[in-house]
């Protein structure tokens, strides 16, 4: 899918998370205002990168084979204009302010995340 072929100019959005039901319900609350694309693990979201251009990745910590903070620092890296928003299942506040350094994180959720603190994430990460 071509970025041009976006509904619109609703920003496009890639969420990733090897946890099926998290990752659906996520995307889920932001298809009403963003344009949402999936994937169940850093692999399957770089080839989506290659073929799409992303407004915002939300990537989740923990996951098989590659940690979320490696993942947004090659996004960082190849796709700079991408927002970058982590998402981890535990308050660690060394690993945040890390992330924020190396990934230069728009934001981080801590899970379990409610509908209006991702919603204000994303919001607040597209406005930057």
């Amino acid at each position: 899918m071509d970025a041009s072929a976006n509904e619109g100019s609703r920003p496009t959005i890639l969420v990733v998370d090897d946890e099926e039901l998290l990752r659906e319900v996520i995307a889920e609350h932001l298809r009403a205002d963003y344009q949402v694309e999936t994937a169940g693990s850093t692999a399957e979201a770089d080839i989506q990168m290659g073929t799409m251009r992303f407004d915002l990745v939300l990537v989740d910590h923990l996951m098989p084979n590659e940690v979320g903070l490696d993942f947004l620092m090659r996004v960082k890296e190849h796709f700079p204009e991408t927002r970058r928003v982590l998402i981890t299942g535990y308050l660690n506040p060394e690993l945040i302010s890390r992330a924020q350094t190396l990934a230069d994180l728009s934001a981080y959720l801590i899970k379990p995340i409610n509908a209006n603190q991702l919603k204000a994430a994303v919001k607040g990460a597209l406005a930057q």
